[in-house]
């Protein structure tokens, strides 16, 4: 497991958006995960700017999310589908027929799940996924006690995110809401992670995630066990892990 922390947040940011290029250079039909949030937005913009600046071919690339809500209109601003298109399929250029999300919307979500895995394995599978990290320590929707051979399901939300897309989106007390996820287990066939976290909000669950035990009880803790590994953090995030390391003498 390799850890990067950087000095800064745009420091993050750019070398966030960097190792989204490299690979797609350096495999021209990847296939490559993101994640939606106040973490990914920047790091998405820089891709964006970077592609328009240096074109360069993207039409092999094929893109997904991590995750997405359900029962919810695909037009909402806070969908992973609107989001992730906004910020950077769109200005890609990513032809549609590559950009792979779920509905929000269905009758049948455990059949959605097989379709969006199946999807991903015609295309030979997630080269990357750049994955997020919730305050309690989820991964995609899979909240704390999912276990981790859990494959792509729907999740509910986290009460507190719950509430607020309540808010946003004036959806009625009986509409069940939750997300479309990946599953513990599927995430951790991707070829190559890299767990992404800044601002000292986060600093608390990495060093639990990194530096405890691997439990389902902190979903995130079980990319210590994946065999091609990045935590990538800025100075906020990576504070108690750098802390860690001065007093161990280590160096990351």
């Amino acid at each position: 497991m390799k850890i990067t922390i950087t000095k800064t947040e745009q420091e993050f940011n750019i070398t966030a958006a960097w190792r989204i290029i490299a690979q797609m250079l350096a495999k021209p039909n990847s296939v490559i995960g993101l994640s939606t949030g106040q973490t990914t937005i920047d790091m998405h913009r820089i891709v964006s700017e970077i592609h328009a600046s240096y074109p360069f071919d993207v039409s092999g690339i094929t893109l997904f999310n991590v995750d997405e809500l359900t029962n919810l209109p695909r037009e909402y601003a806070g969908s992973c589908y609107t989001m992730i298109l906004n910020q950077i399929a769109g200005p890609l250029g990513i032809p549609e027929e590559n950009f792979i999300m779920p509905p929000t919307m269905s009758d049948d979500f455990e059949a959605e799940s097989l379709l969006f895995e199946q999807r991903l394995a015609e295309r030979g599978g997630a080269d990357l996924q750049m994955l997020g990290i919730g305050s309690n320590g989820h991964i995609g929707i899979n909240q704390p006690g999912t276990p981790f051979e859990s494959e792509t399901w729907v999740s509910p939300m986290d009460p507190d995110f719950e509430a607020r897309v309540r808010r946003e989106t004036q959806v009625p007390p009986e509409t069940i809401l939750g997300g479309l996820t990946r599953g513990v287990k599927n995430i951790m066939h991707t070829r190559k992670l890299i767990l992404i976290a800044k601002g000292a909000h986060k600093a608390e669950i990495i060093e639990k995630a990194i530096l405890g035990p691997v439990t389902t009880d902190i979903p995130a803790s079980v990319v210590q066990l994946h065999p091609n590994c990045e935590i990538l953090l800025d100075a906020e995030a990576g504070a108690r892990i750098a802390s860690y390391s001065k007093l161990r003498g280590f160096n990351f």
